[in-house]
């Protein structure tokens, strides 16, 4: 493709309004246009980026035994949820399959899909509408399934592996009944905090770290409960500041809403409430914060004043509040605490791990240093429950002739992420360094001046004879400054640069590797074999 001919701007200023190092170099590449709030359309470069790692998938899903398939679309608003995604696909196995001789099965599709909270700044990462590749696996046994889980997981690998992403893979929050596990590429841009430990290699979410219960923050109190007057604090800052206390010697009572019936949550004055772990034990599809409506209907009082003693609804306290001291809590009364509550004897609750990991937290697995990162996420895998495919159909006869429910497991990819990933991930001060399978185009020419009939004619008759021998290369035949042709090739991230200058006339050029600060003198006779050379090299080797 000449450049004179190549639908594409770029952009020599920074987007105002991207966040994000991969929206900022994606725009300004001219591999995306911005249409509106979370809206974008792929320009020629960045639709052929897209495109090839659509392909990579496909060739490592099918490696593994996957089947794609082509099911409806779905209105907006019920392809907000993954669950509708594997829905189509539990259905289209629910109708088809019958007996045990047709699994095991794994099918997936690569279709667009609907975010209904996007984050416009952030670019393709978190846009509006993304291009997801969802699996769904079938198996007849607890052991096909973890079979299948293994051989995606591994397709997945190796996915990443060729774009060049270095990811984590984190450990998810589910209990015996589910497994799931993120992977997460690691980038200062992305919007999903995780943990790593630095001597066993645990890695989780922030949101479903495991925690481990440190000893009491308050001593064991033999006094019974007493009412202390609080006017007008109702936050742990201002009923610490008013009494005199630590943080962690009050727990907090949150009222919450878990799909319209009212529960409590507690922990430590000090620690956060992990909505999502919260959201997992209870097996609810919504949970939010009650309104003060209901707050004063459960307690009697307005928020920030709730407490477990005397509370009609369940409890869900964390483990650290069960190690025996003593804590301030809400009184249930506007303007009132209770000082000495002990939890299990002035009130019931059931204990379990509810809160968010903190900086004071060591490994759950072998107490060493844990370490805050941010990162992208990019995929979820997870072996469904047992309900799973009794509430999708999903069905099978084994040799008897006895129906027994599928064993499930559901798998998703976001493609728009893994492009931007690979952005945040390669990229220096001059624009994007792309690996070079995914790169849009492998190599560029770039005629210095392309008035010189001698650069022109050596530049155009190279431009053929890497197109013949199945190159993928661009020409630039602008007729503008070199420097504005060597910038855009390095903002573009094209990984192989041939340089077409003065000494074209001696049988020489120059190679320039994008990942590389070195500029080579080579013989023009050579110039094509070197170009095959080095994208054989870095084809499939992008560590």
């Amino acid at each position: 493709m000449k450049l004179t001919r190549l639908f594409f701007r770029t952009m020599r200023e920074t987007p105002s309004d991207a966040d994000t190092v991969s929206n900022q170099l994606l725009q300004r590449a001219g591999f995306v246009s911005k249409q509106g709030a979370g809206i974008y359309s792929f320009m020629p470069l960045g639709y052929r980026t897209l495109r090839k790692i659509e392909a990579i998938i496909r060739e490592e899903m099918e490696s593994v035994g996957a089947q794609e398939i082509m099911p409806p679309v779905l209105p907006s608003e019920n392809e907000g949820a993954a669950g509708s995604r594997t829905a189509v696909l539990a259905g289209t196995v629910a109708d088809a399959i019958r007996s045990y001789r047709d699994l095991p099965l794994l099918l997936y599709r690569v279709g667009p899909a609907y975010r209904e909270n996007f984050r416009h700044r952030m670019g393709i990462m978190h846009s509006r509408e993304y291009l997801a590749a969802d699996a769904c696996s079938f198996d007849r046994s607890r052991e096909g399934l973890d079979g299948s889980y293994k051989a995606v997981c591994g397709a997945y690998e190796r996915i990443f592996h060729r774009l060049g992403l270095k990811c984590f893979v984190t450990s998810g929050f589910g209990g015996k009944k589910t497994v799931s596990q993120e992977f997460i590429a690691e980038s200062d841009g992305g919007d999903a905090g995780f943990i790593v430990c630095s001597g066993c290699g645990y890695a989780a979410r922030t949101e479903t770290a495991e925690c481990t219960a440190v000893p009491a923050a308050c001593e064991p109190d033999s006094l019974m409960p007493e009412e202390v007057a609080t006017p007008d604090a109702g936050t742990i800052q201002e009923v610490s500041s008013f009494l005199g206390c630590r943080g962690s010697d009050i727990a907090k009572t949150i009222i919450y809403s878990a799909d319209g019936s009212l529960i409590a949550a507690m922990v430590r004055g000090d620690r956060e409430i992990s909505e999502e772990k919260l959201k997992i034990l209870l097996g609810c599809r919504n949970l939010e914060m009650a309104d003060a409506e209901s707050v004063r209907k459960v307690t009697g009082a307005e928020i920030g004043f709730a407490g477990p003693v005397g509370l009609p609804v369940r409890i869900i306290a964390d483990m650290e509040l069960s190690n025996g001291g003593s804590f301030i809590v809400g009184a249930n009364r506007t303007g009132y605490h209770l000082k000495h509550v002990v939890p299990c004897r002035d009130f019931k609750a059931e204990f379990a791990d509810i809160r968010m990991i903190a900086e004071d937290d060591s490994c759950p697995r072998c107490k060493s240093p844990i370490e805050f990162r941010k990162g992208i996420s990019l995929a979820y895998i997870s072996k469904l429950d047992e309900k799973t495919a009794e509430e999708y159909g999903c069905r099978y006869r084994d040799e008897s002739g006895t129906s027994h429910p599928m064993f499930m497991g559901y798998y998703m990819l976001d493609i728009y992420r893994l492009m931007a990933a690979a952005a945040e991930q390669h990229h220096d001060e001059n624009g994007i360094i792309w690996p070079m399978e995914i790169a849009p185009y492998q190599a560029v020419i770039v005629p210095v001046n392309i008035l010189d009939e001698k650069q022109a004619e050596t530049a155009e008759e190279l431009y053929r004879r890497l197109g013949e021998i199945g190159a993928e290369v661009l020409l630039d035949d602008r007729n503008e400054r070199a420097g504005v042709k060597f910038k855009d090739a390095d903002l573009m991230g094209i990984p192989v640069r041939i340089n077409i200058g003065r000494k074209a006339a001696e049988g020489l050029a120059e190679l320039k590797l994008r990942n590389k600060s070195e500029v080579l003198e080579i013989p023009l006779e050579d110039a094509a074999e070197r170009v095959l050379e080095e994208i054989g090299r870095h084809c499939c080797n992008t560590c």
